[in-house]
């Protein structure tokens, strides 16, 4: 069947009236081989495992927000499939991350968050300092001096990057702003560093934590799944990049009907399910243009423009594309952590497994919403857990996202179900719409293939 002719993400760009951040600009044309995926990554108790030794402890993951280790003494622990890592800030002020494991018997030295003096483990008393160095042990005749004094915590890699506190357990892997390629580049102008985090849901779901992951690097899932946005979204639109192994971008237009329901829906209808009543009408008074003459996207972002007056300044305001107010700017750095680009309130997602458990996951969502420079920074939300057999609409926080999220909340543990019973034991991909899952099992076989 011929594809059908729509406007591409870069033609909407060539309608915007400032210039377009070359981040935005760059559409890199992926072309990633349209192979046939075998059930058992998502399925396979095997697989799992070969993830636990050859994936969780080779690549740089998002363990939490900077604030969280604000002050010498503030600790925060890390939970990855088997493995677990104490974060900590030490009294000079720098962050260290060390295996969360007592070297005398093993007993996790640190849970949760909190602050402390030093690292003292509650079961037999053995202790360090907050940077890791041996301090002091009970009854410490029991044991060679010498072996005690060297007796270091193990360290993991920790940098951070836009606000966020990333860890590696390889010590010899590549630094985070070589594994993650142009991120930095792109993030520099939407600075995630400088918001705070106003909402964070943490979600268990019966899928595996790919399953999960993969339900959002496309859009093509959204016609069928989620039809009260398509008077607003743009999926057939989207477009698709990848930027080397580790990293990899959905730029889905927002303000437009989809394409292929574009005939259903009035210029005021798309503005107003994104701004709510009266949004079409504050438009024309913001921009003085007629009803006639302007665009929906033009009408969204000149009422998205009037609420980031709240915390930027009118230079940097004068910058600000329609695309960066409305638009789902989604990447993933391999394997698991995935911040939105834009100006609008920042959604990152984060997807592991809960625990060992291969069919069961936790997703993280965070929002990071700005403030303005001359207040101090609000306080981060308390996280709001939310188990199996919750909704996200019970996370009254989420507004009318808790009723997205559960549509593709109710489909994941159907997806793990069905890749459990298929007869052919493989899956199809779209060529274009869904590269990026197909870019995404490429890394993973590399590092699961990869020799010891």
């Amino acid at each position: 069947m011929n594809k059908p002719e729509f406007l591409s993400y870069q033609d909407l760009l060539g309608q915007e009236a400032v210039a377009v951040p070359a981040a935005l600009k760059i559409d890199t044309r992926p072309e990633v081989a349209n192979q046939i995926i075998a059930t058992d990554v998502w399925t396979d108790p095997a697989l799992f495992e070969r993830e636990v030794d050859r994936l969780w402890t080779k690549v740089w993951q998002m363990a939490c927000r900077e604030t969280a280790l604000s002050k010498p003494g503030d600790y925060y622990v890390y939970d990855i499939a088997r493995y677990s890592v104490l974060l900590v800030r030490t009294d000079k002020g720098e962050l260290k991350g060390f295996h969360n494991s007592c070297l005398h018997r093993g007993r996790a030295l640190k849970s949760g968050k909190g602050s402390s003096r030093e690292l003292r483990c509650p079961y037999h008393g053995f202790c360090w300092h907050l940077d890791g160095r041996f301090k002091e042990a009970y009854c410490d005749w029991e044991f060679d001096e010498a072996d005690l004094a060297e007796l270091s915590l193990p360290e993991v890699q920790v940098t951070t990057w836009g606000g966020w506190i990333m860890v590696n357990l390889d010590l010899e892997a590549p630094a985070f702003k070589d594994y993650s390629s142009v991120l930095s580049e792109h993030f520099t102008r939407w600075a995630p560093e400088r918001r705070y985090v106003s909402l964070h849901v943490e979600k268990k779901i019966r899928c595996n934590w790919k399953i999960a992951m993969e339900a959002f690097i496309e859009s093509y899932h959204a016609i069928q799944t989620h039809p009260q946005i398509l008077s607003f979204t743009g999926g057939d639109n989207s477009q698709y990049d990848t930027f080397g192994e580790h990293l990899s971008r959905t730029i889905t237009a927002q303000g437009i009907p989809n394409p292929g329901q574009a005939d259903r829906f009035s210029v005021q209808e798309s503005v107003e399910a994104m701004t709510g009543p009266g949004g079409f009408e504050l438009a024309l008074t913001l921009t003085g243009l007629t009803a006639d003459e302007i665009t929906s996207r033009q009408a969204i972002g000149a009422v998205r423009r009037a609420e980031f007056a709240d915390f930027m300044d009118s230079d940097q305001l004068a910058t600000v594309t329609d695309a960066e107010t409305m638009d789902s700017i989604l990447y993933l750095v391999f394997p698991n952590f995935a911040p939105w680009g834009g100006f609008q309130s920042q959604i990152t997602y984060r997807y592991r497994p809960d625990g060992m458990n291969p069919d069961r996951c936790i997703m993280d969502i965070y929002l990071l919403d700005g403030y303005p420079s001359d207040q101090p920074r609000p306080p981060d939300a308390k996280t709001i857990r939310l188990d199996y057999d919750q909704k996200y609409a019970e996370a009254e926080e989420l507004g009318m996202l808790g009723a997205l999220f559960d549509q593709d909340a109710n489909n994941l543990p159907e997806v793990q179900k069905g890749l459990m019973a298929s007869k052919t034991r493989k899956v199809l991909t779209a060529s274009y719409q869904e590269l990026r899952i197909r870019h995404f099992h490429e890394t993973l076989a590399r590092y699961l293939q990869a020799e010891d």
